[in-house]
C-alpha cells in the first residue's frame, strides 16, 4: 500500500511521452495510428540571437520557468511544435524538453548558431567545414536524440540566399545533411530526420530542393539527401488568398515531393494587425495533399515586430492582439479530421536521381560531388562526441506559471498553467484556456474571415514558389 500511494504521487509529476514520428515517403506519420501528423507550430527564440548566450549558461531551452509560462500560453494557442534556432549542447535541457513534452508539443531544432565555428558561411563556404564545427552539430544531437518529442533538425537555415551562395553552398549543406544522418544512425535508438530550411527567393528555392531531396544513382543508402524541406515564406499577407499569395505555385512546385514538405516560417506582417487568414488554406484541401503544415513566425515580440507574446527581462509577460488573432484562425480548423489523415493508397513520389539536368538556374551548383569529412571527424562520427551530452525526461515539480501575464488591454492572466496530457497525445485548441479580458478580436477590430475557412481533411492539389525573405534581416541563415 505504501509503495502503490508513493508511486501515484510520483506519477503525478511525471511527464507523459508524445508518440515519436517518423517520416514516411512525403508524409510525417504517427507510427502507432498511421496517420499523418500536421505542423501547427510557433517559432520560439526568446531574445533573438541575444537570447542564445551559452557563456552566460542560458538559451531558450534552459530555463524551466520561462519554458513553463510559454508552454502554458501555447497550449492556449493550439499549437503542437515549437522551432528553436539556437541551442548550446552545454547546457542542460531536460526540464524544458518534459515540460513542452507534457504539454503535448514536438520540437524542431537548428544545429547551427549565429557565433564564430557553430555555422556554415554563405561565402568561402570551405573555412567553415572542419572538425570542431561538426563535433558541435553533433553534440546537439546527442543533447536531443533521447527526447520523443524531437522531431527533426535542420542542418542548415536560409544559407542560401541568391545564385552567388547558390554556387558555394549547397555541396557543403548537403555534406552536413549526410554527417548528421550518419551520426544518428550510429548513436540513436531511433531515427530522427535531417533536412533544410530555406529562403523563399524564388530565383534559388526549387534548385535548393531538387539538390537537397535528389539521390544519388545507385546509392539506397545515400545518406546525403535530406529527410524534409521546410521554407521560410512571407508571401501571404493581409487578406489574401491561395493564387494572390502564390501559394498555388509552391504546391505545384513541392506536389511530386519525395520528403516532407513545410513552412518553417510564415507570417507576413506588412499589413497590420494580422489576421493569419492564411491557417485555414495551409491546413485546407488546397494544401494538406501537399504540405505538412507550418510554423508561424514568431512568439516572442522583437524589434521586427513579429511577436504574438511581449516578455519582458524579469520575466513577465504581455500577450499581443496577434497572439488572439492567431490562435482563433487555428480553433477553426477542423483538428481530429486534420490529425486522422491517412497517406494515400497509390505509389509513393520517387527522389530524382542527382544530375546537372535537375539544376535550371545558371550558375547555381550543379555538381554533386560532396567534401570529404574534415580530419578527425571519421573518429568524432566514429566513437561520438566527448563529452557527451545526455537528455532524458524528468519530473516536473509544479505546473503553475509564476510569472505575472497579462492581456492586451492590461488585465491579468489568472491561474496560469500547463496542462499535462496523456502518453500519446498531442496539444490542440481547448486543451488550455485563459480569462481574455477585452479581447480586441472579439470586437472584430483585427478579423476578416473571408479568406478563413476551417480545414477539411482531404487531399488537395496544390504549389507554387513565394516570395523572397521575410521582413527581416539574416546574417549567414540566421535571425537578427
Amino acid at each position: 500500500m505504501i509503495l502503490q500511494t508513493a508511486l501515484l504521487a510520483l506519477g503525478a509529476t511525471l511527464a507523459a511521452a508524445v508518440q515519436p514520428l517518423e517520416v514516411k515517403d512525403n508524409y510525417f506519420i504517427n507510427p502507432k495510428t498511421g496517420n499523418r501528423f500536421q505542423i501547427i507550430g510557433v517559432a520560439y527564440q526568446p531574445g533573438g540571437s541575444a537570447g542564445y548566450k551559452p557563456q552566460e549558461g542560458f538559451d531558450p531551452l534552459s530555463r524551466p520557468e520561462h519554458c513553463l509560462r510559454d508552454a502554458a500560453l501555447m497550449q492556449v494557442l493550439g499549437v503542437n511544435t515549437i522551432r528553436v534556432y539556437n541551442l548550446s549542447p552545454d547546457l542542460n535541457h531536460d526540464e524544458c524538453a518534459s515540460i513542452f513534452n507534457a504539454a503535448g508539443m514536438y520540437m524542431v531544432l537548428d544545429v547551427n548558431s549565429p557565433l564564430v565555428g557553430e555555422s556554415l558561411q554563405n561565402f568561402a563556404t570551405w573555412e567553415s567545414y572542419y572538425d570542431t564545427y561538426l563535433n558541435r552539430t553533433f553534440a546537439v544531437v546527442e543533447a536531443f536524440k533521447d527526447y520523443p518529442n524531437t522531431l527533426a533538425f535542420f542542418s542548415g537555415n536560409e544559407v542560401i540566399s541568391d545564385i552567388p551562395s547558390g554556387k558555394v553552398v549547397p555541396p557543403y549543406v548537403r555534406a552536413v545533411t549526410r554527417d548528421l544522418k550518419e551520426y544518428i544512425s550510429l548513436h540513436s535508438d531511433r531515427p530522427i530526420p535531417v533536412g533544410y530550411s530555406a529562403a523563399d527567393v524564388r530565383d534559388v528555392l526549387f534548385d535548393t530542393y531538387n539538390y537537397f531531396q535528389c539521390h544519388e544513382e545507385g546509392d539506397d543508402k545515400d545518406m546525403s539527401h535530406g529527410d524534409l524541406f521546410a521554407l521560410n515564406s512571407y508571401s501571404w499577407c493581409g487578406d489574401s488568398d491561395f493564387k494572390k499569395s502564390t501559394f498555388d505555385d509552391l504546391v505545384e512546385g513541392f506536389k511530386e515531393s519525395s520528403v516532407p514538405i513545410f513552412y518553417s516560417e510564415y507570417g507576413c506582417n506588412e499589413v497590420t494587425p494580422r489576421i493569419f487568414t492564411e491557417v485555414g488554406t495551409i491546413y485546407g484541401p488546397e494544401m494538406t495533399g501537399v504540405f505538412s503544415g507550418g510554423i508561424v513566425y514568431e512568439y516572442v515580440q522583437e524589434d521586427n515586430n513579429y511577436g504574438l507574446v511581449d516578455v519582458k527581462e524579469d520575466g513577465t509577460a504581455k500577450i499581443l492582439p496577434d497572439f488572439y488573432a492567431f490562435r482563433d484562425q487555428v480553433a477553426k480548423l477542423d483538428h481530429k479530421a486534420l490529425q486522422s489523415m491517412k497517406p494515400p493508397s497509390g505509389p509513393a513520389n520517387k527522389a530524382p536521381v542527382c544530375s546537372p539536368k535537375l539544376i535550371k538556374t545558371k550558375g547555381f551548383a550543379n555538381n554533386f560531388t560532396l567534401p570529404v569529412l574534415p580530419p578527425n571527424a571519421p573518429e568524432i562520427l566514429k566513437a561520438g562526441v566527448k563529452p557527451k551530452p545526455v537528455g532524458k525526461l524528468v519530473n516536473v515539480d509544479s505546473w503553475k506559471v509564476t510569472f505575472k501575464v497579462t492581456n492586451p488591454d492590461g488585465s491579468t492572466v489568472s491561474d496560469l498553467e500547463v496542462k499535462p496530457l496523456s502518453n500519446d497525445e498531442t496539444n490542440q485548441p481547448g486543451t488550455n484556456t485563459v480569462n481574455e479580458g477585452d479581447n480586441p478580436t472579439k470586437t472584430g477590430s483585427s478579423a476578416s474571415e473571408s479568406s478563413s475557412n476551417a480545414a477539411v481533411a482531404g487531399f488537395g492539389a496544390a504549389g507554387a514558389p513565394a516570395l523572397a525573405l521575410g521582413a527581416f534581416a539574416f546574417v549567414a541563415g540566421f535571425a537578427l
